[in-house]
């Protein structure tokens, strides 16, 4: 198996393998990541390909700094905007909506103009990374299952091996803290 290194200059070269070996290597962790928002096999699949074209238009320019990442978060936007059209079509629930509705607390404010909203996007990022990277690791890895991967509940109690309730307290305590430190960063919510 090709290192990453190798695969991102078989996208700058515009060579359609980057796309093969794009798939081989991370075809399961992208389709894990879709199939966990979308609860469907064939959507997932659907989405890992729409992952492939924007990674084929991304790279070049963008040199990402660790291609599973980089796939990662294209998968997850993806999958997150397919499950927002499905929505949009028949109301509904859903892991990512459900994530997505808790953590609308620590959220800006809508309102703000394109120039605002990009200076507010970079504290928040900042502030993010910050609060993730002091966060216990345990908590660090539940924050990510919910709210980067959109698993339930359940799924992230059975990960952990802690109960429901225990998954909960600790996700609420976790939103706390971060809606603190966006607040103490200036952060309107």
């Amino acid at each position: 198996m090709m290192q990453d290194e190798q695969i991102i200059e078989l996208y700058f070269k515009r060579d359609e393998g980057a796309l093969v070996e794009t798939s081989d290597k991370y075809g399961n962790y992208c389709r894990s990541i879709a199939r966990t928002i979308l609860n469907d096999e064939e959507t997932a699949k659907e989405c890992f390909n729409d992952t492939l074209y924007h990674s084929w238009q991304a790279i070049p320019p963008t040199r990402p700094n660790s291609l599973k990442i980089f796939l990662g978060k294209i998968t997850r936007n993806v999958s997150i905007k397919r499950l927002e059209k499905v929505f949009a079509q028949k109301r509904g629930g859903g892991e990512a909506v459900l994530a997505i509705d808790e953590l609308e607390e620590c959220v800006p404010n809508a309102g703000m103009t394109e120039a605002e909203r990009i200076v507010e996007n970079m504290v928040i990022r900042d502030v993010l990374n910050a609060f993730l990277a002091d966060l216990p690791k345990q908590n660090r890895r539940i924050f990510m299952r919910r709210y980067g991967y959109c698993s339930s509940i359940g799924e992230i109690a059975t990960a952990f091996g802690l109960s429901e309730a225990n998954v909960r307290t600790t996700l609420f305590r976790i939103r706390g803290k971060l809606k603190q430190d966006l607040e103490k960063a200036g952060v309107v919510l």
